[in-house]
C-alpha cells in the first residue's frame, strides 16, 4: 500500500519562505517511468499543479509560482521537497504530493491514485 505524508506547512507572513517535504512508502510500479510533483487546493477551488517533474526529469512550474518555488525530489527514496520563497496570500492552500500514473503529470491530478493528507500553508499578515 502506497502512503504519502506531507509536512512543513504553517502560517507565514507575505514574503517569507517555507519548505514542504513529502515522504512516500510502499511499492510504486514503474516509478522511474512516471512523473511526480506537488499540487495545491485552495478553499472552493479546483486542485491545481504547482510543480511537477516528468519521467525524463523536466521540471514544470505553474505560472503563478515560477521563479519563487523550487522542486526537488528523489525517486529512490520516494521523497520530494518544495522550497517556497516570497510567499503570497494567494499561495494559501492545502499542498499535496503525488506520483502521477503517466510520464507527465496532469494539471489537476484528477483520478490519481496516490494522495497524502496534505499540509496547510497559510500566508497572511
Amino acid at each position: 500500500q502506497v502512503q504519502l505524508v506531507e509536512s512543513g506547512g504553517g502560517l507565514v507572513q507575505p514574503g517569507e519562505s517555507l519548505t514542504l517535504a513529502c515522504q512516500g512508502s510502499g511499492s510504486i510500479d514503474n516509478i522511474y517511468a512516471i512523473g511526480m510533483g506537488w499540487y495545491r487546493q485552495a478553499p472552493g477551488m479546483q486542485r491545481e499543479y504547482v510543480a511537477t517533474v516528468t519521467s525524463g526529469g523536466t521540471i514544470l512550474y505553474s505560472d503563478s509560482v515560477r521563479g519563487r518555488f523550487t522542486f526537488s525530489g528523489d525517486k529512490a527514496s520516494k521523497t520530494m521537497f518544495l522550497q517556497m520563497d516570497n510567499l503570497k496570500p494567494e499561495d494559501t492552500a492545502v499542498y499535496y504530493c503525488t506520483f502521477c500514473p503517466g510520464s507527465v503529470c496532469s494539471r489537476t491530478g484528477a483520478h490519481y491514485p496516490y494522495w497524502g493528507q496534505g499540509t496547510q500553508v497559510t500566508v497572511s499578515s
